[in-house]
């Protein structure tokens, strides 16, 4: 599982780029909340058996929540989200939504389908964890090298996806559960990870800085 701080990062990157002029301390916590929120499988873990990356982490939540909001904001003649939000924020309420949603898949599945532990992606109608890996690479005598997509006889494939089991052959550890196994154990080390890599501070750090320059800017509008 990456680190939740990491998918936190992911997600305040987003709403600086996403929310426009719906743009605010209380827009951008919901945006980050939503890309932490697939981590809580984490927790249910401790009943449930494989459900880290799984029971939040499938793809179905993210697709049936975005037909839903569609559905609502598009198609009827009354939306209930804008009649919720009121008059004057109806329309930036719906944006909110839309780049939480956004931040939820991109931000809260997303590293965890590349990084290490994979994901069930579509649990529970198809069950079985995936971890995607491949590399793109300019060779001085190879030239351009990428394993994410392959051509074939009989056409593209995408061949980095590495299967690892089921809910029931396969267990993610995480801080909360470190067996990934039902049943809470006070003995085992916890081990809650900020950043794993220099790579993950590098966009936590740049999360912190856009959000301040961002802030700071949006401050400065209303203070005229």
């Amino acid at each position: 599982m990456a680190p939740t701080l990491v998918s936190a990062a992911v997600g305040a990157l987003l709403a600086a780029a996403l929310l426009g002029r719906a743009f605010d301390r209380r827009s951008v916590a919901v945006v980050v909340a939503a890309a932490v929120a697939s981590d809580l499988d984490a927790v249910a873990s401790l009943v449930v058996p494989g459900a880290a990356n799984a029971l939040f982490h499938t793809l179905w939540l993210p697709l049936v929540a975005g037909f839903a909001l569609r559905w609502d904001t598009v198609h009827r003649d009354r939306s209930w989200l804008r009649e919720r939000a009121g008059q004057t924020t109806g329309d930036r309420a719906v944006r909110v939504a839309w780049v939480a949603l956004a931040s939820f898949a991109v931000a809260g599945i997303g590293p965890d389908l590349f990084w290490r532990a994979g994901v069930n992606l579509l649990y529970p109608v198809h069950d079985a964890y995936y971890l995607v890996s491949g590399r793109l690479v300019l060779s001085t005598q190879e030239g351009i090298v990428q394993t994410f997509v392959t051509l074939g006889r009989e056409g593209p494939g995408v061949f980095p996806i590495e299967r690892l089991g089921t809910s029931e052959t396969y267990a993610v550890p995480t801080w909360v559960n470190p067996d990934g196994r039902p049943g809470l154990s006070l003995d085992a080390e916890r081990e809650f990870a900020l950043v794993r890599t220099g790579w993950q501070l590098v966009v936590v750090a740049s999360a912190v800085a856009t959000l301040a320059v961002r802030f700071r800017r949006a401050d400065a509008e209303v203070a005229r």
